[in-house]
């Protein structure tokens, strides 16, 4: 089969382009906008910690909506919850009880959409292009943050918070179109503690969101700052980002596919480290953040299929893809919010936000060393 002729994969990428565009206009603006709106940089990272650290206590309801309804139907209410964000964020003015709402909604959409998406990929591609397929759905979501984020900065700028945001959440919501008649795989009742790979992926994910609490998180902060937080400048700079990595993921997944992917982990960790080192340097000439931002698109472009392919593969595998991903998902939030808490401390004593940047290199260390072992023997 080509990795084109699976329907219910075209059906989730076409899904995923869509929700791309909704995030690419709305989603990369949210941690700024809280900053923008009075909440000070520790408190930002803290929140961001606080919603990895609900989404972490809230997973099991996905498993209870999931055995009921199946994962098609986790997936949609998934999406329509992470719409639910978008009206709330300009009424946050500051540390407030609105503030609060705004983490506990987002940990709830978030564990169901992050969840249930991981898991009905697993279980509706196709190991033999699992690279590809991959690579699709990434490039696809690059090339609409061609514009995305450009259309997000010039709606808070010129419409303001509330019109932006509230047609976010349309454009969100609007993602569940592709999934209306797709396949809905089913939960099984009970399945067996642990599943093998299940230990090393969730290892795996702990370092990649230790990794992704830096480099996308801290870094997303210090750009805005960097840019003198105009939500303008920073859209504009997320747009040019999109036009520098469209095409790179199919490249790089097609060569996972090819029984390469040992090589690619060197290139895209290689690449991750030397984009890390270009954003701590950056933070005091805007021309070069913006170029760093550039290369990052790059680097997340490389590291996703080298990253998601193995564990696509082992949670297909095993006896429950939603449980195997519950597990790793889990270990997420635990890297993530550890990230974001070591972040938030840094800064609290008045560390240099490069600093909090740097902390990226450890997670990236775990999981190039992991995935190396994963791919050994693989070219």
């Amino acid at each position: 089969m080509s990795f084109f002729g699976n329907d219910a994969i075209n059906r989730v990428n076409l899904h995923t382009t869509v929700v791309a565009l909704a995030q690419g206009a709305g989603g990369v603006f949210v941690f700024v906008y809280l900053l923008k709106a009075g909440v000070p940089i520790p408190l930002v990272l803290t929140a961001i910690a606080a919603m990895t650290l609900g989404r972490f206590v809230s997973r099991r309801a996905v498993l209870i909506v999931a055995r009921r309804g199946g994962l098609r139907t986790t997936l949609i209410a998934g999406t329509v919850l992470e719409a639910a964000i978008f009206p709330l964020l300009p009424a946050v003015h500051g540390p407030s009880w609105m503030l609060l709402a705004v983490i506990a909604v987002s940990a709830l959409g978030s564990v169901f959409y992050w969840t249930s998406l991981h898991a009905y990929t697993a279980s509706l591609g196709d190991a033999e292009h699992r690279g590809r397929q991959i690579g699709v759905r990434a490039a696809a979501a690059a090339v609409v943050n061609i514009v995305a984020p450009w259309i997000g900065g010039w709606g808070l700028t010129t419409l303001g918070p509330a019109p932006t945001f509230a047609l976010v959440a349309a454009v969100q919501i609007a993602a569940v179109i592709p999934l209306i008649g797709a396949l809905n795989p089913k939960v099984v009742e009970t399945a067996p503690r642990g599943s093998p790979g299940m230990r090393l992926a969730v290892i795996l994910q702990v370092s990649d969101g230790w990794f992704g609490a830096a480099f996308t998180y801290v870094w997303q902060i210090a750009l805005f700052v960097a840019l003198g937080e105009h939500f303008a400048s920073y859209g504009g700079a997320m747009a040019l980002a999109g036009l520098v990595g469209a095409a790179a993921s199919l490249a790089v997944g097609r060569f996972i596919d090819l029984g390469r992917g040992r090589r690619w982990v060197f290139i895209a960790y290689g690449v991750c480290a030397l984009v890390v080192a270009l954003k701590a340097a950056s933070l005091h000439s805007p021309a070069l953040a913006v170029a760093a931002n550039a290369l990052a698109t790059v680097a997340m472009l490389l590291l996703e299929p080298v990253m998601m392919a193995p564990i696509y593969n082992l949670a297909k595998a095993s006896p429950c893809p939603l449980r195997f991903h519950m597990a790793t998902e889990g270990g997420w939030d635990i890297g993530q919010s550890g990230g974001c808490l070591a972040a938030a401390a840094l800064t609290w004593a008045h560390v240099p936000l490069s600093a909090s940047i740097l902390l990226a290199l450890v997670g990236a260390s775990v999981g190039f060393w992991l995935l190396l072992r994963t791919y050994a023997g693989r070219g």
